[in-house]
């Protein structure tokens, strides 16, 4: 009668390394993603305290400026 083939373990070899290279690629986007995130919030956070505190300084001025004149 056949005999049964004997299973070549290449194939889940083969196969559990592509799971680890998709996880890897995966891990990698989804730290690129978190950090772009973190620096476009601490990045925007400080542009607009700095705009803030420029309109802030210049109606002082402007204030202070018109109280001279009085």
């Amino acid at each position: 009668m056949n005999e049964p083939r004997k299973k070549s373990p290449t194939f889940g070899v083969a196969v559990l390394i592509v799971v680890v290279v998709l996880f890897v690629i995966g891990t990698v986007l989804f730290n690129a993603l978190k950090s772009k995130r973190e620096y476009e919030e601490t990045v925007g956070a400080s542009a607009g305290n700095a705009a803030a505190s420029a309109t802030a300084t210049a109606s002082t001025a402007a204030s202070q400026a018109g109280n001279a004149t009085q």
